[in-house]
C-alpha cells in the first residue's frame, strides 16, 4: 500500500493545482488493481494524513487539495527507485519459489536461514 501511494503521489508532482482525495483514490485503485469503491473517502483521508503529518505532502491553503513537498518528492523518488532497482530484483533472487538459480546472494540467505533455525533449536533445548 505504501509503495503504491508513493507511486501515485509522484504522478501528481507536476500538477500546478495539486491533487485531491478523489484523484489519489482513482490512481491508487488502478495501481493496486482494485475497484475504486474499495477506497472510501475516509480511508483515503487516513492515508493522506500520515504523509501530511510527516511533511511529505502539504495542503494548499483554502482548498481541499494537496501537493508534494520538495522533501516528499525526494523521499518518494528514493523509495520507488530503491524498490524497483534493488528490493524487487533482490527478492527475486532470494526467494526459493521465485528463482531456482543458485546465486551467491541466495546461498548467503540460505546459510543465514539455517543458522537462525539452528539457534532457535538450541534455545528450545535450553529452555
Amino acid at each position: 500500500m505504501v509503495q503504491a501511494i508513493w507511486n501515485a503521489l509522484l504522478l501528481f508532482d507536476l500538477l500546478p493545482t495539486g491533487f485531491c482525495n478523489r484523484d489519489l483514490r482513482t490512481n491508487l485503485a488502478a495501481l493496486l488493481g482494485q475497484p475504486v469503491h474499495h477506497f472510501t473517502p475516509g480511508r483515503m483521508t487516513y492515508q493522506l494524513r500520515r504523509p501530511r503529518l510527516h511533511g511529505l505532502i502539504e495542503r494548499i491553503p483554502k482548498t481541499h487539495r494537496y501537493r508534494l513537498t520538495p522533501f516528499g518528492f525526494r523521499v518518494a523518488v528514493f523509495c520507488t527507485r530503491t524498490y524497483a532497482r534493488i528490493l524487487r530484483p533482490g527478492l527475486g533472487l532470494v526467494l526459493p519459489t521465485a528463482s531456482s538459480a543458485p546465486t551467491l546472494l541466495r546461498r548467503s540467505f540460505d546459510k543465514l536461514e539455517q543458522e537462525v533455525n539452528s539457534r532457535v533449536e538450541q534455545a528450545r533445548l535450553a529452555a
